[in-house]
């Protein structure tokens, strides 16, 4: 028989067929399989030729053995028993070698049929021993009427061996059986000609390599009949990954995708275990309960909570409705862990999964309420993107870089679970007292003390079939955990903030990473950081210092003096982005495209910079399938949004990069709390005057209906002042001037609705007759 190494070589490999044509992609098909065949054939004929040369030394051997055996007896020697036996051995030995040879030529050639030789003695050696297919393929109605018969044979044996293995078939196994019947048909239907074997060749070793060669290459007309025929398989996915889930739990690894990227990290389970067991002795914040849920009652106790507000009226019932939970749609947390790939030893980061925990919806409640104040109160000191660390950059380096200015980036280590818990809910009570108010969305200040302390204090997860609850810091998962973080940061940063700004430096800060570029000596802000570490037990810091830094997807650099910027991406990062194959609407895919270069052209400082990232960017679109012509549609239509008129190059660079980061962007108006706090005051106390003066309404709303609207100019009038009041005093003058207000007395049920039209981009706010009475009769009773 062959060896095994030459039946497995196989010289192929995929070929992405959505950016090669598929006729390429078969031409080089084509020259994969003509390469193995070449392969296989050249490796073959040695190998027969190897086992021809030692059949013929051992046959050489055996025969002079032969001829030297003593044939007449000799001394009570009987010689002819053993001389016979000994060649009746030596013929048998010689045909089983001949066959073997038979046998390694014939994984060469194409399979030989019954009924189509023409040696009856070579039928006769090799029928034993050969699995040959039993059709006849020049006789296409004897084909047709043995194909039934042996495919089903075939399918009553491989269902017997399933059920051997008590498993059903199933559907795979009759798609197995249609598929090879279309093969088999369209087959049967080619005019292959028989190639007789010569056994007198064979047995010889007379063939050379050429002849070989040539009779495989007579094979092309069958080899393109199964080319021809492919079936489009529908593939299982949700199968594919419980398999795949079962070889893992069987190898004892885990696949988790990693952190802040889109690659995926295999470990074993045991090193996620032990570093686990290693993160929570370093942080003291979780203690182990064993198998007692606490589900239950921590439902009973979140529900009985919200209930005592409620009764002392402490929030609303529509908040108590709100926050109120469902013990059927409830389920404990679980803690899992993403690998840092991209940092030296591939620490975890915990991640608290708890979007059913009990305590979920008043964390969300809270973090609404309270995130856009902390956004107000830190604005000049926290950034949310490398756009505006950019432009801080470049207003502070026009006026105070220097060849010696330095870079520094600090992580502050394990920031969520190393906050105290309640020394973080009295940092939330501070930023209140900080900002002055009173109430927030109709809560008082108490009242968000009081839920933000349950919510961090009632923290319970599993993890590794044990249960734990989180006795310091948040769950890094919960809402309220980054305000609470963020909050008790800002407080701990003041003394840092203003020696920087005494320094003429620049600090800013993002969750748990600042940023800081100043001009001291590396000696004088290492030991300046050393003192920062001093400030807070609780909050470690781990320090990067040079020229050259990168914070967010921002790379810096200071090359004697000048600010060199241009994208960061980390050495874990793939490019991936949505496939352009994908469902998604096609102005998401543009927006992607528009987005990143927007991205490119704000960060790189330098026109070669530009041209190496934008052609990066189209390398790693053409890889998601993104079309050319798709690319530069959107590459174009930026230039055309910023009213530039002339390509990019490297004379007109810095003025068109710069006119784009001065272009002023839409950005979301803050919840002002201390406007609506006063606007919800005065319209309680002037609901509390109308409801004073009922009795005399009706009287009133006719008097004033008659004398002040019976004009159409009045009420308009009237309408326009108060919509100019309103965007003054509410939006700070921020609302379009294509806002207009009418009145309508068809309005009855309702107070009024809004109209808005896509196309010219206006709104048309409708308004019941009633409101303008009611408001009329106020300004009578007023005045």
């Amino acid at each position: 028989m062959p060896p095994k190494i030459i039946d497995k070589v196989d010289f192929s490999f995929k070929i992405d067929e959505s950016i090669i044509s598929q006729d390429e992609a078969q031409a080089m098909y084509n020259q994969m399989r003509q390469i193995t065949k070449d392969f296989r054939t050249q490796a073959m004929t040695l190998y027969v030729q190897s086992a021809a040369r030692e059949n013929e030394i051992l046959s050489n051997e055996i025969k002079g053995i032969i001829e030297r055996f003593p044939q007449e007896n000799d001394d009570g020697f009987d010689a002819e028993p053993g001389y016979a036996a000994f060649k009746q051995y030596h013929e048998l030995r010689e045909k089983r070698m001949k066959l073997e040879i038979e046998q390694s030529l014939y994984f060469l050639f194409e399979q030989r049929v019954e009924g189509e030789t023409n040696n009856p003695e070579e039928e006769e050696i090799i029928a034993p021993t050969l699995i040959r297919p039993k059709f006849i393929f020049n006789d296409p109605k004897t084909a047709a009427r043995r194909r039934l018969t042996e495919l089903a044979t075939l399918k009553r044996k491989i269902e017997s061996s399933f059920f051997q293995k008590k498993v059903s078939p199933g559907r795979p196994l009759q798609q197995f059986i249609a598929e090879l019947d279309v093969l088999l048909q369209t087959l049967h239907n080619a005019p292959i000609a028989n190639k007789n074997l010569n056994k007198n060749k064979i047995m010889g070793c007379q063939n050379n390599q050429n002849d070989i060669i040539e009779l495989l290459n007579s094979q092309a007309t069958q080899s393109q009949v199964f080319n021809m025929v492919k079936v489009k398989k529908k593939k299982n996915y949700g199968r594919l990954v419980k398999r795949l889930k079962h070889k893992f739990k069987l190898a004892n690894v885990t696949l988790q995708k990693s952190d802040k990227s889109k690659v995926f990290h295999l470990g074993k389970d045991e090193d996620y275990r032990k570093k686990s067991k290693e993160y929570m002795e370093k942080t003291q914040a979780y203690k182990c309960l064993g198998k007692e849920d606490p589900l239950l009652d921590l439902v009973q106790r979140t529900n009985k909570y919200l209930l005592e507000l409620r009764l002392a009226k402490w929030i609303s019932q529509k908040q108590y409705e709100k926050l109120c939970i469902n013990p059927n749609e409830v389920e404990l947390a679980h803690l899992y862990y993403l690998p840092k790939a991209h940092k030296p030893g591939t620490p975890l980061r915990p991640i608290v999964s708890g979007l059913k925990h009990p305590t979920i919806k008043i964390s969300k409640f809270l973090d609404e309420l309270l995130r856009p104040l902390f956004d107000k109160m830190a604005a000049k000191t926290t950034v949310n993107s490398g756009f505006e660390l950019v432009k801080q950059l470049q207003q502070w380096s026009s006026i105070n870089m220097r060849q010696e200015t330095l870079f520094c980036t600090i992580d502050v280590m394990d920031l969520y679970t190393m906050v105290p818990q309640t020394e973080g809910v009295l940092s939330l009570k501070k930023m209140l007292d900080h900002l002055k108010l009173k109430q927030i969305g109709g809560l008082k200040i108490e009242t968000i003390i009081r839920l933000s302390r349950f919510v961090m204090k009632n923290n319970y997860f599993s993890y590794d079939g044990q249960l734990y609850h989180q006795v310091r810091g948040g769950a890094m998962g919960s809402p309220l955990t980054l305000t609470v973080a963020n909050c008790y940061m800002f407080f701990y940063e003041q003394q840092i903030i203003k020696q920087i700004n005494n320094s003429e430096g620049l600090y800013f800060r993002y969750i748990d990473d600042i940023f800081i570029v100043i001009n001291w000596p590396a000696r004088h802000l290492f030991k300046q950081i050393d003192r920062w570490n001093h400030f807070d037990e609780n909050i470690k810091l781990s320090e990067n210092i040079g020229s050259t830094a990168d914070f967010l997807d921002l790379h810096m650099e200071n090359q004697d003096g000048q600010l060199i910027t241009t994208v960061y991406q980390k050495p874990s990062y793939e490019p991936y982005y949505l496939p352009f194959n994908s469902v998604h609407p096609l102005h998401m895919k543009k927006n992607i495209i528009f987005t990143m270069l927007l991205r490119i052209i704000r960060y790189c400082s330098t026109f070669q910079a530009y041209l190496d990232e934008r052609e990066r960017l189209r390398l790693a679109l053409l890889f998601n399938k993104y079309p050319n012509k798709i690319i530069e549609e959107c590459f174009n239509y930026l230039l055309l949004k910023y009213k530039i008129d002339q390509p990019l190059n490297f004379n007109n660079y810095n003025l068109i990069r710069q006119k784009i980061i001065e272009t002023p962007i839409k950005e979301k108006i803050p919840v002002d709390y201390v406007v609506s706090y006063n606007i919800f005051s005065l319209w309680r106390q002037w609901t509390h005057m109308v409801e004073r003066c009922h009795p005399y309404l009706p009287l009133v709303s006719v008097f004033l209906f008659h004398q002040h609207f019976k004009l159409k100019e009045k009420r308009q009038e009237l309408a326009n002042k108060l919509l100019a009041i309103f965007n003054q005093d509410v939006f700070s003058s921020q609302l379009s001037d294509k806002i207009s207000v009418i009145w309508s007395g068809r309005l009855i049920a309702t107070a009024g609705h809004c109209t808005t039209r896509r196309i010219t981009r206006t709104a048309v706010i409708t308004l019941s007759y009633i409101l303008c009475l009611t408001f009329l009769c106020f300004i009578f009773i007023l005045f």
